[in-house]
């Protein structure tokens, strides 16, 4: 068995604490309000991962916490230095600044995907999605410089509606599309050690979840070729809410209910990060079989913990609330037993972090 040391024993400082490397194979929940140092610990449990195992991990990150998970910190030892240098780790940014940008292609979607993005509904909008699927098959690129023109200059009114929508939507401006450049899921298909989407950058609302969409459409489409990856989730609420409002949310949710309630046998597995319980749908919520915890006030978040986690007991799952800061309860099949624990400290470099108060200085 490999064993992942993560920190040690909230009540036996000397005694370290181990999860189960083979036990990722089930999802996982992990949850913290903010201000408990979720982040933080994820990064030392994923750090794990990436120096114990060669599991591949997609890790979908909104607030960019995780985009310099290649750069190690001077406190860290040489040879785990060592061997995190040597792995295939990439990041995908949205937004201005340098590195590898992360674009999907907009004609790999799927007709209901596609159809969610311009919120058309292929029976009420029988004629426009029609000229959707004829434009995307003569079109080179998805772009706004040559299909705008060629749809208004066409004599077909669907044509000319299309044109409309696209344009009152202003999704031919994302910077999400490759338009012939290659899609971030090029690279997932290769499977790096750790692929990074930084997804906070994106100027349109809908581009982020865009984003996510086609790749767990993709990993989905290609599910029975049966190659592991955890699929992390970070700030998870955004995702995979219990109440998706448009239509691109409610394909992402559907997904992830997909995923969460099939995807074990095929090596999807789902790592699902966020504050609050009840921001997650409950199907997907449902199907983790390992939880870690950090600290969690609001009784109602609580009794749910309790109710959907019965391999932790109520009075370990309540005791969250007098948790300080990296303190956790693990409990579920990544660990013999419920185990309250100190997280250890991290290798590499945490890219987000608080802002701080200015303060005047001292006179």
């Amino acid at each position: 068995m490999t064993h992942l040391t993560i920190g040690t024993a909230l009540d036996d400082p000397d005694s370290a604490v181990d999860l189960d490397a083979r036990r990722f194979n089930r999802h996982t929940f992990w949850v913290g309000q903010s201000g408990s140092g979720k982040t933080y610990a994820l990064g030392v449990v994923l750090e794990q991962l990436l120096l114990h195992t060669e599991l591949p991990m997609l890790i979908l990150d909104p607030n960019g916490d995780f985009t310099r998970v290649r750069e190690t910190r001077a406190s860290a030892g040489a040879t785990e230095a060592d061997r995190m240098a040597e792995l295939d780790i990439r990041v995908f940014r949205s937004g201005a600044g340098e590195g590898d940008r992360l674009h999907v292609r907009f004609v790999d979607l799927a007709p209901s995907s596609k159809a969610a993005v311009l919120q058309m509904d292929p029976i009420a909008d029988a004629e426009e999605y029609n000229a959707l699927i004829h434009v995307e098959q003569e079109a080179e690129s998805f772009d706004a410089r040559d299909m705008l023109p060629e749809l208004r200059a066409s004599a077909d009114p669907a044509r000319v509606s299309l044109a409309n929508r696209m344009e009152n939507l202003q999704v031919l401006e994302w910077e999400l599309w490759s338009r012939g450049a290659l899609s971030v899921t090029d690279a997932i298909d290769e499977r790096p050690r750790a692929t990074v989407l930084d997804l906070g950058g994106f100027e349109h609302r809908a581009e982020p979840k865009v984003a996510a969409l086609a790749v767990l459409e993709h990993l989905w489409a290609h599910r029975e070729e049966r190659r592991p990856v955890l699929v992390v989730i970070d700030e998870a609420h955004n995702l995979c809410s219990p109440n998706p409002e448009t239509a691109v949310e409610r394909a992402l949710t559907e997904h992830l209910v997909q995923i969460a309630a099939e995807g074990r046998k095929f090596g999807l597995w789902l790592l699902l990060s966020t504050q609050r319980p009840t921001k997650i749908h409950p199907n997907v919520l449902s199907q983790c079989d390992n939880l870690a915890l950090m600290r969690v006030n609001a009784p109602r978040d609580l009794a749910e913990l309790a109710d959907v986690f019965g391999f932790a007991s109520e009075d370990a799952i309540r005791r969250s609330a007098d948790f300080v800061q990296g303190q956790a309860l693990f409990a579920g099949g990544f660990i013999s037993a419920p185990t309250f624990v100190q997280m250890g400290e991290r290798i590499t470099e945490e890219a987000g972090g608080d802002v701080k108060v200015p303060l005047r200085p001292e006179a």
